[in-house]
């Protein structure tokens, strides 16, 4: 091979990376269809959504929402999270995870990850309980699910809640049932970024009828289905996916199974090149996930046998033509909102809040896992994995070929 991009010499791989979000004359149709309707909001297109992708991810119910982040605070109102309550999160997803539990006055407690999976280790989670201890939020990260298993076992044990973050897992499945209807509930994000994507909304998806009807309550200003329209019987909110949205999402759905399908070939065949180079770690293969959703595909690096600095392999990728990011550059403990606890009055609670008493000081908080994985882990997007076979082999030749003249980076 030639010298390295990165050093003047010709890429490995000149592909032209798929665009997201992706669309065509179906959505223009819908949307249309929702404009002349003169039926903008709150309809037959969200009751149809519900319906469709409650039964694509196996559950009896779903109810749609503003976002993931509202939908997972909905869920843990409507199985009755609160103040004093702590609820067990992993520090290795995005903000949500945790700021959803402060926003019902509940108290994120840290659990760290596997480095195999980066999803929530069971072990630490059982360390990590205590009398106070009400819910666990695994995140199934990437697509990857967590150990639903090990999970569902201490939550019973226990008596606590399982609240799925399925929001990188649409179409994931564990031994053949869709991820959010394995715990008693889990959500799902349809921001611009994510697989099937409205700009914004979200779900919360439930096998039980009690959680739904609580979860619609919350989100539908605490009316119930049994009032009447100026009943309220909950201290809710106005969380309420629009027409528009449904229709965006409706016809996203119904390309998810093929896509789905696509990045599972493609990620195949990277993992079996990535395996055989020296250096690279690949997440593990559970025969447990029948189906694996990729939000994208991530991979780890033994920085002390590479002795390249991860930025500078991910230059020579770059340059090669393959696009990685870093992702998670920290544990979410380590952010200015956990570390600083500048907030005060009642608005800050349960971070710093004179009502509390002592809050939880998250100084002191260290997952070492999450923390060397924030250090060494790099991602590839799922557009990426939407290409055609050939290309997905271009990829594979750059990586060979950065992998093989680390020298040169040195």
């Amino acid at each position: 091979m030639n010298a390295l991009a990165l050093n003047g010499g010709n890429p490995a791989c000149t592909v032209s990376w798929p665009s997201w979000p992706q669309w065509d004359d179906t959505e223009r149709t819908a949307l249309l269809s929702v404009l002349e309707s003169g039926k903008w909001w709150y309809g037959d297109r969200v009751c149809q959504f519900e319906q469709e992708f409650a039964a694509f991810q196996s559950a009896r119910f779903g109810v749609t929402t503003t976002s993931g982040t509202t939908a997972l605070e909905a869920a843990l109102l409507a199985l009755g999270v609160g103040a004093g309550d702590e609820v067990i999160v992993p520090p290795y997803t995005f903000l949500a995870t945790a700021s959803a539990v402060l926003r019902v006055n509940a108290i994120p407690v840290f659990a760290d990850v596997e480095p195999d999976t980066l999803c929530i280790d069971p072990d630490d989670v059982i360390r990590k309980i205590t009398p106070a201890t009400k819910a666990i939020i695994p995140v199934h990260l990437g697509g990857y699910v967590a150990d639903m298993d090990r999970l569902v076992d201490i939550a019973g044990k226990h008596r606590l809640f399982i609240v799925e973050d399925a929001c990188h897992s649409w179409g994931s499945q564990w031994k053949g049932k869709g991820t959010g209807a394995i715990g008693d509930c889990g959500v799902f994000s349809f921001q611009a970024s994510k697989n099937i994507s409205s700009a914004e909304g979200g779900i919360i998806l439930t096998d039980n009828e009690d959680i739904a009807d609580r979860c619609r309550s919350y989100t539908n200003c605490g009316r119930s289905k049994h009032g009447d329209w100026y009943e309220h019987f909950l201290l809710g909110s106005n969380l309420r996916l629009t027409e528009f949205q449904a229709a965006l999402v409706c016809c996203q759905l119904a390309r998810l199974p093929r896509q789905t399908e696509i990045r599972e070939h493609n990620a195949a065949l990277i993992d079996a090149a990535l395996a055989n180079i020296p250096g690279i770690h690949i997440m593990k293969h559970d025969p447990r996930i029948t189906r694996h959703g990729y939000h994208f595909y991530p991979f780890r690096l033994d920085l002390d046998t590479l002795a390249v600095p991860r930025l500078r392999i991910m230059d020579a990728l770059k340059a090669e033509g393959v696009p990685t990011m870093i992702g998670y550059d920290r544990p979410l403990y380590a952010n200015p909102l956990f570390q600083e606890q500048k907030q005060s009055g009642p608005a800050s609670c349960p971070v710093s809040c004179p009502f509390h008493g002592n809050p939880p000081d998250y100084r002191s908080v260290s997952c070492p896992v999450c923390e060397q994985a924030v250090q060494d882990t790099l991602w590839i997007f799922h557009t990426v994995l939407l290409t055609p076979e050939n290309d997905i082999r271009s990829l594979i030749s750059a990586f060979e070929k950065v992998f093989s003249h680390l020298h040169e980076l040195r």
